[in-house]
């Protein structure tokens, strides 16, 4: 499993699952936690942890400094998906208003570019070698 911060948790799952295409694994309210993950399809055993900072794993004083560094692009989090066509998956996403942080461009490993989600979470998408 991986985990990345998100502000809203309703919004998170409006770009993962409605922008980019996975699909909800789990949403369970544990009365002191929304424990939100999701995954490519077809793949339920890699799932992505959409977490609220907060508690139980942080203070408030923590939970706020987490939030700032988020909303400024610097948490560290970070995603990666591949694709089979950079190019169209590119062109896809640029219609549904994804914000980029550099377009498709071909480097020894494949094809790839970046987006942010709306929290600032950095994501590359690669096309590897045929």
């Amino acid at each position: 499993m991986s985990s990345i911060f998100v502000l809203d948790q309703d919004q998170a799952l409006d770009f993962y699952v409605g922008t980019l295409g996975l699909e909800v694994n789990t949403d369970q309210d544990l009365g002191f936690m929304r424990w939100l993950t999701v995954n490519v399809p077809g793949q339920p055993d890699r799932t992505i942890l959409l977490e609220k900072p907060g508690p139980p794993s942080m203070d408030e004083a923590t939970a706020e400094r987490v939030r700032e560094l988020l909303t400024k692009g610097a948490s560290g989090g970070w995603l990666g998906f591949d694709t089979d066509d950079a190019y169209r998956t590119f062109e896809e996403l640029k219609a549904k208003g994804v914000e980029f942080t550099d377009e498709p461009t071909e480097r020894p490993y494949g094809i790839d570019f970046g987006l942010r989600d709306p929290f600032g979470n950095a994501i590359r998408i690669r096309q590897l070698p045929k």
